[in-house]
């Protein structure tokens, strides 16, 4: 708790996730926000999906021990790899930040767009299927 106030929990690899704290503090200026850059472990889109898990769940942890309220993970490898781990563990909300494919290919006049990943990211092989799923959707 800061100030008596529980805080929203905020990490990244490293200091790309400051946006996202910075977006969060726009939208709820009266929420306590906890930053955690763990750039002594950056990057994460080399690491292994089992080195990105359990760095995602240490700083997970220190966060609730901190009082966060809820975890938003501002990395999408730490998002890709671990939401679905930390979400099954523990019992507040845990928001993550994906590319938004859906809504880029939707307005795309020529249906067509681009998508910067780590290779860890895309080594996992989901968004190559969120990819071509686009493609039939709109029918490429």
């Amino acid at each position: 708790m800061f100030n008596g106030i529980a805080p929203i929990g905020v990490f990244d690899s490293g200091l790309g996730g400051m946006s996202v704290a910075a977006a969060i503090r726009r939208r709820l200026p009266n929420e306590a926000i906890v930053y955690v850059a763990d750039s002594g472990f950056a990057p994460y889109g080399e690491k292994t999906d089992a080195f990105i898990k359990a760095r995602s769940r240490t700083l997970a942890h220190w966060l609730i021990r901190h009082g966060a309220k809820a975890l938003v993970i501002a990395c999408n490898t730490a998002t890709t790899h671990a939401i679905a781990q930390l979400r099954g563990e523990f019992d507040i909300p845990v928001i993550g930040v994906e590319p938004g494919i859906k809504p880029a290919a939707q307005s795309s006049a020529a249906k067509v767009v681009g998508l910067l990943a780590t290779a860890a990211v895309f080594g996992l092989g989901r968004r190559r299927r969120a990819l071509a799923r686009r493609r039939r959707l709109l029918g490429g």
